[in-house]
């Protein structure tokens, strides 16, 4: 049961986090992608959005629907035991959030290393790219191509990685506190 709740709620908050993306970057997704995205998400984040409107350009309410999101499924996770408190409850959400945010990006760039190699002009292959951009070019700028190959999106990816293990290994020690 715990792994279809984390398995659901993980896709929903991919959802919700790639309309906050999509609309922190001010990317414009293909009309089919966008729909689907917004008629997802949009019955949780229009009436938190009513509370809590967006502030300087970004849409706030999405990420406050992807705490609630990750907050109920480990409510979910930990209800048969329930031996936690409401700031540990609180604290688990948003590094279960944070995992996918890192998990969300590394997808991002798995897509665009994909469509690099099998079609670079294929119709999703500009958005992505636009996706990534935030991400890329600080690499980019230390790492230029070298003989034309771009090794930004595995110096990328390994930073990720690093960040999650980092997250992983920090979880446990603050719950400890």
């Amino acid at each position: 049961m715990s792994f279809v709740v984390d398995t659901i709620a993980g896709l929903f908050a991919g959802f919700l986090l790639l309309r906050f993306w999509m609309q922190a970057q001010r990317v414009r997704p293909p009309m089919g992608l966008a729909q689907s995205i917004f008629q997802l998400t949009d019955w949780l984040v229009h009436p938190i959005r009513r509370v809590i409107p967006g502030f300087a350009g970004y849409d706030w309410a999405s990420v406050i629907a992807t705490f609630l999101v990750a907050l109920v499924s480990v409510l979910i996770d930990v209800l048969p035991t329930f031996q936690l408190s409401l700031p540990a409850l609180g604290l688990l959400a948003l590094f279960r959030m944070l995992q996918w945010i890192l998990y969300g990006l590394m997808a991002l760039l798995v897509l665009e290393a994909v469509f690099s190699w099998v079609n670079p002009n294929a119709p999703f292959a500009p958005f992505i790219r636009a996706l990534n951009i935030p991400i890329l070019s600080p690499i980019r700028k230390l790492l230029p191509p070298l003989g034309g190959i771009d090794f930004s999106p595995m110096v990328a990816l390994i930073l990720l990685q690093v960040l999650n293990r980092l997250l992983s290994e920090l979880l446990p020690r603050i719950l400890l506190l």
